[in-house]
């Protein structure tokens, strides 16, 4: 592919011109369509995320319950 050398002036601001126009309809599809998608998938992640973490706090709650309920066992006999 040959890329188009303007011979004038003019020629050479319709290409920056274009260039322009087609970064800022770019940078609207990043902030339209990409960012709504990246906070969908980071909010799915954050809700496994907290998912997670209730149960791992669960279970290390369930293991000091029996831990300490044992040992008050041990201490009473």
């Amino acid at each position: 592919m040959t890329k188009r050398v303007p011979k004038t002036l003019d020629g050479t601001i319709q290409d920056v011109y274009g260039h322009i126009t087609g970064l800022k309809r770019e940078i609207n599809l990043i902030k339209t369509n990409h960012l709504v998608h990246l906070h969908q998938d980071v909010e799915k992640i954050n809700d496994k995320f907290d998912k997670l973490l209730f149960w791992i706090i669960g279970g290390v709650g369930a293991v000091a319950l029996l831990f300490i309920s044992q040992t008050l066992y041990f201490l009473t006999k």
